[in-house]
């Protein structure tokens, strides 16, 4: 079951929960598929366990990699996605079909553990510039409170309002520090101002880093994406130290400053070694369409090079080192999660290697009637909830009727049986058909309370639903 929801997700982050905790947020988000939630969360609950044990027996235990098996559309997919937003170690989600073998052109294997390196270093980076943001912040006020006040040559100020006597003139000594104490009362004043935002629209002028980079690409024998990483690490020196002059609102100029003072403050070597590390020992990576690549060679034809995919992606999953641009990772702890709808092919089609890869495998249940009534009222966010949101956006009160939803899910079932089953995306086909005249007609629409009950949805639909032909078109 896919739901494209964007909910929040509790405090608790994956490597402090349990199998259970995680099964339940799960829940929340994805209906029924219980043993495949299972089998994520002892897999996720193991590593964990791993990390706890001493080190020449840690290094021994080799994470059990799953591969779940599902027509589209029951909720492989939407596991991923959840375990990323709960995920606080480095998840990377990629799709198998998306690969080449060696010597054609297009992406190699190896780029998603380049991928994941480049998520995990910037994770540690932003973990680092958390600490860091109050340092960061207080430079980058200084430096603001400096272009506001720039501080001038010391000149002696005539007070026109103070009364003429016949008092001496103050030494330079008490000049000087009369004057200190009026320009830092000034500042402070201005700190204040800036604090609270009321110096927002003023103009500052400053030099910025420019940090675009040419683009350059270059044909070689690694691949254009190794060479790319190559070039801009022998030619980035050459266009960061550019810098040019550039007017703009404080507000502006403050978020560029805070970021020019974290580059400062962070030890980028520091952060990749903490950033490979978490990918040598708790990473996790998604491959999805894994049934896409499977099925033995013809020889020819579009498909030529999927037997050779699978060859190449082998050692990255048994547990290989890859050269990347922070410097070299093992595999070997890295955690997999295949998927595959294996409509047309089946586990078997993969070669033996790739199989006994995958020793947990878990077959996701097909939905029924009463997964898509679930699925459209049950989650945080679900669809009804979705679609009620919306048009409340535009004064219109929509009133979907219990027997609606057993209507919507009676339709849903029944063209998935007649036609492809493509799980629940079937709901937002017949969601938008159902709801499309009120859509339409949006602000327009007369009267703002709109009921959709079982009638409303069978007028919609049922002309459609009989002729198999048009629902293959429409639904």
């Amino acid at each position: 079951m896919v739901i494209y929801l964007s909910g929040e997700v509790d405090e608790a982050r994956l490597d402090e929960m349990t199998p259970r905790q995680i099964v339940t947020e799960l829940d929340k988000h994805v209906v029924g598929q219980t043993a495949a939630k299972r089998a994520v969360a002892v897999a996720l609950r193991n590593r964990v366990r791993r990390q706890k044990l001493p080190p020449d027996m840690a290094a021994d235990v080799m994470p059990k990699n799953i591969i779940m098996i599902g027509s589209t559309g029951v909720g492989k997919t939407e596991i991923a996605r959840r375990l990323a937003r709960m995920s606080n170690s480095p998840f990377l989600k990629v799709e198998a079909s998306k690969f080449t073998e060696v010597g054609y052109v297009g992406r190699d294997v190896e780029s998603m553990i380049r991928d994941l390196t480049e998520i995990a270093v910037e994770m540690t980076r932003v973990e680092k510039a958390e600490e860091i943001a109050d340092k960061a912040e207080a430079a980058a006020e200084e430096r603001i409170l400096d272009l506001l006040l720039p501080s001038s040559s010391r000149a002696t100020h005539f007070d026109f309002d103070a009364e003429f006597t016949d008092q001496p003139e103050p030494s330079g000594e008490d000049q000087l520090t009369r004057e200190d104490g009026g320009a830092n009362r000034t500042r402070e004043k201005l700190r204040e101002q800036l604090r609270a935002g009321k110096l927002n629209n003023r103009i500052v002028e400053l030099e910025v880093r420019e940090r675009s980079f040419p683009t350059i690409e270059v044909a070689g024998p690694q691949g254009v994406e190794e060479m790319g990483i190559n070039m801009k690490d022998m030619l980035g020196n050459l266009f960061q130290g550019r810098t040019k002059r550039r007017k703009m609102r404080v507000d502006e100029a403050m978020e560029n400053l805070i970021q020019e003072e974290e580059e400062r403050l962070i030890d980028m070597d520091a952060v990749a070694r903490t950033a490979l590390d978490r990918v040598e020992s708790s990473a996790i990576i998604f491959l999805d369409e894994i049934d896409k690549i499977a099925g033995r060679e013809s020889g020819a034809g579009p498909d030529v090079s999927r037997e050779g995919v699978q060859r190449d992606i082998l050692p990255i999953v048994e547990g290989t080192t890859v050269n990347t641009r922070y410097g070299m990772v093992k595999t070997d702890h890295i955690l997999f999660i295949a998927a595959g709808a294996f409509h047309v092919s089946k586990p078997s089609d993969l070669i033996p290697e790739l199989q006994g890869r995958f020793p947990i495998r878990v077959e996701l249940e097909s939905l029924t009637i009463e997964d898509f009534k679930r699925i459209m009222t049950e989650p945080k966010n679900s669809l009804v909830k979705q679609y009620r949101a919306l048009l409340e956006t535009e004064g219109i009160e929509l009133d979907f009727t219990a027997d609606a939803v057993d209507a919507v899910a009676r339709f849903a079932a029944l063209v998935n049986e007649q036609t492809e089953d493509i799980g629940a995306r079937r709901l937002h086909t017949i969601l938008e058909k159902v709801l499309d005249e009120i859509s339409f007609e949006g602000p327009d629409i007369e009267p703002k309370q709109q009921k959709v009950d079982a009638a409303y949805v069978s007028r919609a639909l049922s002309e459609i639903v009989k002729d198999q032909d048009l629902s293959r078109y429409i639904l």
